[in-house]
């Protein structure tokens, strides 16, 4: 099983704030896992791209941009 650790954090439903790299760190680990190593590589690649370069905290509400936008900037640089 392949998901992100952190727990529940319900006072943030809905409201686009969340850090979704966990999740997405998580997505490498199972890609990795099944063999897709170069695949499993650029998302780490990515993240470590978006934290270097964009995010501003890792912090939910203080990354600078919402949930939705930090994943697509993954997408952007995959």
């Amino acid at each position: 099983m392949f998901e992100p650790i952190g727990g529940s954090a319900p006072k943030y439903t809905g409201k686009n704030i969340i850090n979704p790299l966990a999740a997405i760190c998580a997505v490498g680990m199972m890609l990795e896992n099944l063999g897709e190593e170069k695949a499993a590589k650029q998302v780490e690649g990515a993240v470590i791209k978006i934290v270097k370069t964009k995010l501003k905290s890792l912090a939910a509400g203080k990354m600078g941009y919402s949930t939705t936008e930090v994943g697509d900037l993954v997408v952007k640089n995959l």
